[in-house]
C-alpha cells in the first residue's frame, strides 16, 4: 500500500500574548490503510480520530508547540498510545500551554521519520516559532510547513517568541531550496507550492 495524505480542518481558539482568537487548522494525517503519522494535534482528539480512523499511529509531529497546534497532543497520545515528537527549542512555548507534562522524543534538524514506506524528513526553520519545523516528503512531492509558509507567504511574527528575519532566512534556505514543484501543506488555509512562494519574500 502506498503511502497518501489524508486532510482534515478543526477549528478552535489560538491564545498568546493575552490575546485569542478564533482559528482553523490543517490536520494533515500520513500513511496507509494500515499505519500513520498526525502532524499536530489541533483542538479536537475526536475530530483527529476521524481522520485517523483505525490506523495504528506511529507518532503525533508538532510543527511547532503554539497552543492550536498541541492543545490536546497529550490527550490524544492516552488515546493512540503513540510518543509526541518537538523541537526542544519550542519548550518555552509548549509549557504555556502544557506545563505539567511534556513530549517524548527531542526532533531535531534531518531526522527522518518513516511511515507506510515513505520518509519525512524535519527540517528546522525558526522564526514562526523558535522550534519551528517542517516536514519534508520527497516520495509524496510536498512539504507540510505548519505555520512557517502559507499561500502568500510568511508565517506571522508579530508575537513572543517570534522572527520575522529569522522565518526569511529559514525560508530561503531550507523550503526554497526544494524543487518548485513541490506542494506546500499548510498549518491554515490552502496549499501552494514552493515555486508560487519564491517571490513572496
Amino acid at each position: 500500500m502506498t503511502a497518501r495524505i489524508d486532510h482534515g480542518v478543526v477549528s478552535g481558539t489560538f491564545s498568546l500574548d493575552g490575546e485569542t482568537h478564533q482559528v482553523a487548522n490543517n490536520l494533515w494525517v500520513v500513511g496507509d490503510d494500515s499505519e500513520c503519522v498526525v502532524i499536530d494535534a489541533p483542538h479536537d482528539v475526536d475530530a483527529i480520530m476521524a481522520v485517523v480512523g483505525e490506523r495504528t499511529v506511529k507518532a503525533i509531529l508538532c510543527t511547532h508547540a503554539h497552543d492550536d497546534h498541541v492543545r490536546v497532543a497529550p490527550a490524544l497520545r492516552d488515546v493512540v498510545r503513540a510518543p509526541i515528537l518537538l523541537h526542544p527549542a519550542d519548550r518555552p512555548l509548549w509549557e504555556l500551554t502544557h506545563a505539567d507534562e511534556l513530549w517524548d522524543v527531542d526532533l531535531a534538524d534531518g531526522q527522518e521519520i518513516s511511515v507506510a514506506g515513505t520518509t519525512l524528513v524535519t527540517l528546522h526553520t525558526p522564526g514562526h516559532a523558535p522550534g519551528a519545523v517542517c516536514f519534508h516528503a520527497p516520495e509524496l512531492g510536498c512539504v507540510f510547513t505548519g505555520d512557517t509558509l502559507f499561500q502568500g507567504g510568511p508565517g506571522a511574527t508579530g508575537r513572543s517568541f517570534s522572527d520575522e528575519d529569522l522565518i526569511k532566512e529559514s525560508i530561503r534556505a531550507r523550503l526554497l531550496a526544494l524543487p518548485d514543484e513541490t506542494v506546500v501543506h499548510t498549518g491554515h488555509g490552502d496549499d501552494t507550492t514552493i515555486g508560487a512562494e519564491a517571490g513572496t519574500l
